[in-house]
């Protein structure tokens, strides 16, 4: 599954999901870039790579500003050489009832999640498609999309713009790998389901408030949704998003893989 030598980028680097896929492509081997939008956030995984002796560096990005995402690219290019993976993980979610929700919410959420995922697939696209293909591979770079379970199930309660933006980046994901197959560049995604991170801990609280229950009762109901009986890890998801950037993965495109516990079968 190694991914030696590859050069790496995560974006929403800095925390959660981001940072353990991070860790798990400098663990195969790969150099990598975190970037975030907190760009202190990104540097503080950054030397968390460097202290296991990875190859690792840091850049603020704003997944929503294109001349930044541009940029960023050019960057990143110019100081390796070429962008073999792109992990599109920058989210961010917020939870109110449908009839309840304003349009900053809609756009919040829609913005991070599914322009994010267009914006920086768009940017690193181009560049790829000016790379020579790898020579053992015949690929000439992979991305990886991190949408979630609320990309293929609807009805999770209080997250309608959530699940419309992760509709969106599981649809976005099979039109691009379509499009960009010609290219030999591959196209993939995870779908987590109830992974342990500071944004879940927020959902918890606000759906203390939406159902008028306490925490652990949300957090009981989480598990037994979860057939494998406990709540995800950032490195559960991690571990998929490896392998789709290995060579194990070089002929997938497409497919968006849960990784949910069975929370969701498909």
């Amino acid at each position: 599954m190694k991914s030696q030598g590859k050069i790496a980028v995560v974006t929403g680097a800095g925390t959660g999901i981001g940072r353990a896929i991070a860790l798990a492509l400098a663990d195969e081997g790969a150099a990598v870039v975190a970037t975030d939008l907190d760009a202190a956030s990104a540097e503080r995984v950054a030397g968390e790579l460097r202290d296991r002796e990875a190859n690792a560096s840091a850049l603020r990005l704003d997944v929503t500003q294109r001349p930044e995402i541009d940029a960023v690219v050019a960057e990143i290019a110019k100081r390796h050489g070429r962008i073999d993976v792109w992990c599109n993980n920058a989210g961010v979610s917020t939870m109110n009832r449908f009839v309840d929700l304003t349009e900053r919410e809609w756009d919040f959420n829609m913005d991070v999640n599914a322009k994010g995922v267009f914006l920086c697939s768009q940017a690193v696209a181009r560049q790829m498609m000016g790379q020579e293909p790898d020579a053992a591979s015949g690929l000439r770079g992979k991305i990886v999309n991190t949408a979630s379970m609320a990309g293929k199930r609807g009805g999770v309660g209080f997250l309608a713009h959530y699940v419309a933006s992760k509709f969106a980046v599981v649809g976005l994901t099979q039109a691009t790998a379509a499009e960009l197959a010609p290219h030999r560049i591959t196209v993939n995604a995870v779908c987590p389901g109830y992974v342990r991170t500071g944004m879940q801990e927020r959902e918890i609280a606000w759906e203390v408030g939406l159902r008028g229950v306490d925490a652990a009762e949300v957090e009981r109901f989480y598990v037994s949704d979860t057939p494998l009986g406990r709540i995800e890890t950032p490195e559960d998801v991690a571990g998929v998003v490896a392998f789709l950037a290995s060579p194990a993965a070089d002929f997938i495109t497409g497919e968006a893989i849960n990784v949910n516990g069975g929370s969701w079968m498909d």
